[in-house]
């Protein structure tokens, strides 16, 4: 036969895929035996999710989302009417929302640009063996939380099902083609395909020279493909095994915490809880594309600490900073509890403008005009400093993977940020300064100095009045704040407690009125005797502090260390307090 003989095709009018707009319904292969590539803490293997493994006893109603989204509701595009298993094949039928904004997926599922499925799942236990490619696992159990539609699938074989109409839709012809044509179309398609691959025009001659057919071609661009975007991760669900770098470095943080300081641990983090610091600095060579065979430990942490690939010192970082901020907000002062708390772009100068009362609202007139006045105004400055130490990471340290010590260290910075803190504030409120109006904080002419004397009822009950009774800026509007906080030193807590114990009296003159109402707070470093009561700062506040908005608490950073084996940290806090409004405060000097 030559090539200009005759070719006879039968033709049969076919859906371009199963989707059926009636009712919104398409089968799809959702999940196959073809291994993908993944990477867990011991490096890359094979994963292979066999169908036979697979528990279908709760799917149906399952979200089908868009490309693994779940920020938004908009994300779910419909649900899972049911899943089956069909061989080595997982097939599921998936009904796809009505509404509008789903509308032009409908439109891609139907024409057929939109075929790429991807399921998230978990794994009860995974099962490993070692085969002539590597290292396989597979599940012993597993079932899928979701199915999603993707434009480039993990699993190349996940895709939505094409079918035919039935036999009565179903018409046939046949057809002479000559032989030229059909190559002349061939030619044309394979070219088409692979401009639509984003392929250069060599693999489109290199095919066409070959002789091969279509279904051979869409192989070849499709390994071509996958080839290309070898450098981009291809993420097929959410599973324990997710490559993401900013992933791996999250857990093997989380996994390092855990080690330094105990307390819960994440599923997900499990994988890395028995890395050593040598360990995890070789995978993050590893993953940078740096080799670490025949490293010794002291070249691999010094290679981990200066490729600029490598993640290895931000882990230390990372942390670093949440030891050092779980012992920081542990010995935070109870002074912070009683102020407002503020965050400011940079260090200048910053006022709190405190506006006054607008008094009353006043009786129209019979010609309805409404009489307009003017709001008085205070404001209070502060700013923000900056407090800072340095830290060491020894080389000894990373190589007898002394976790115990870097804890230590990190802690006493945490403890030392909240003390610094505890210091400045407490240093505000015993200082007494001046407001901007000239006058100090606590003074007689306020009137929120109590009678000198030891916490008991009669003095709760002279702060009470008086922060009842104070009024405003305008002089007249009652502000009516309640107390809520009782401050002391250490040497008056007991005589505190006592006097705000609740109690059941036998009689009314026993009473304790103040019983559950007053909160104590006990900060050790006032040692003059003197105690104060404050209004929820909430309904008003007297004291503020704040930190730089890009840095709140304490922060951990990495420095260059030229001087130093190891790798050199600091730990600063940007860090500010002032007053705000002197009503909110009383203060006893105690006896």
């Amino acid at each position: 036969m030559t090539k200009h003989d005759p070719i006879h095709t039968r033709t049969a009018v076919t859906r371009v895929n199963s989707y059926d707009p009636k009712t919104r319904t398409v089968k799809a292969v959702i999940a196959t035996a073809t291994p993908v590539v993944r990477r867990d803490a011991r490096g890359p293997f094979l994963e292979v999710l066999t169908a036979d493994t697979l528990d279908i006893s709760s799917t149906e109603g399952m979200p089908v989302l868009d490309s693994h989204r779940t920020a938004s509701v908009r994300d779910v595009i419909g649900r899972v009417l049911s899943i089956e298993v069909d061989g080595d094949q997982v097939i599921a039928t998936l009904q796809i929302s009505t509404a509008d904004d789903v509308e032009p997926i409908a439109q891609r599922i139907a024409d057929g640009s939109v075929t790429g499925i991807s399921v998230g799942y978990r794994v009860a236990a995974w099962r490993e063996n070692q085969t002539a490619d590597g290292r396989t696992k597979t599940p012993n159990k597993w079932r899928v939380t979701e199915v999603t539609l993707t434009s480039n699938p993990a699993d190349p074989n996940a895709r939505i099902r094409q079918e035919t109409y039935g036999a009565n839709q179903m018409t046939e012809t046949l057809e002479i083609i000559p032989r030229d044509q059909v190559e002349k179309q061939r030619r044309t398609e394979i070219r088409s395909l692979v401009r639509t691959a984003g392929l250069g025009p060599e693999i489109a001659d290199d095919l066409i020279d070959a002789g091969a057919d279509m279904t051979l071609a869409k192989a070849e661009i499709f390994d071509a493909v996958q080839t290309k975007a070898n450098a981009t991760p291809i993420i097929r669900t959410h599973t324990l095994s997710n490559d993401d770098p900013s992933v791996i470095q999250r857990r093997a943080t989380d996994a390092l915490v855990y080690r330094m300081q105990g307390g819960d641990l994440a599923e997900d983090a499990r994988p890395f809880v028995n890395m050593s610091l040598l360990d995890m600095a070789r995978d993050s060579l590893t993953r940078a594309g740096v080799s670490v065979r025949s490293m010794s430990a002291d070249e691999t942490f010094q290679r981990a600490a200066e490729h600029g690939g490598s993640d290895f010192p931000l882990l230390i970082s990372n942390a670093a900073n949440k030891s050092a901020m779980a012992s920081y907000t542990a010995a935070q002062s109870p002074l912070k509890t009683l102020c407002r708390q503020r965050t400011l772009p940079n260090f200048k100068e910053a006022s709190s403008i405190r506006l006054g009362e607008m008094g009353r609202l006043e009786k129209l007139s019979e010609s309805g005009e409404i009489t307009h006045t003017s709001r008085g105004e205070n404001g209070e400055t502060m700013f923000l400093e900056t407090f800072a130490r340095g830290m060491t990471v020894s080389r000894n340290l990373l190589i007898n993977d002394d976790l115990h010590l870097l804890s230590d260290m990190t802690a006493a910075f945490g403890e030392a940020a909240a003390q610094t803190e505890a210091d400045i504030l407490v240093n505000l409120l015993l200082s007494n300064p001046n407001l901007s109006d000239g006058t100090p904080v606590f003074d007689a002419s306020r009137g929120n100095i109590m009678t000198a004397g030891a916490v008991a009822q009669a003095s709760l009950d002279e702060a009470r009045q008086a922060m009842r009774t104070r009024t405003g800026l305008d002089g007249k509007t009652l502000i009516n704040a309640t107390p809520r906080y009782v401050l002391v030193g250490a040497d008056r807590e007991t005589e505190a407690e006592q006097i705000l114990a609740a109690i059941q009296p036998n009689k009314t003159d026993d009473v304790n009125v103040f019983g559950g109402k007053l909160s104590l707070m006990v900060e050790p470093r006032i040692t003059d005797g003197s105690w104060f009561v404050f209004a929820d700062p909430a309904r008003l506040a007297a004291m503020q502090y704040a930190y730089l908005s890009s840095a709140q608490g304490v922060q951990i950073q990495r420095t260059e260390a030229w001087d130093t084996l190891g790798m050199k940290y600091r730990a600063f806090l940007d860090f500010g307090a002032g007053w705000l409004d002197w009503r909110g405060a009383n203060k006893n000097e105690g006896a």
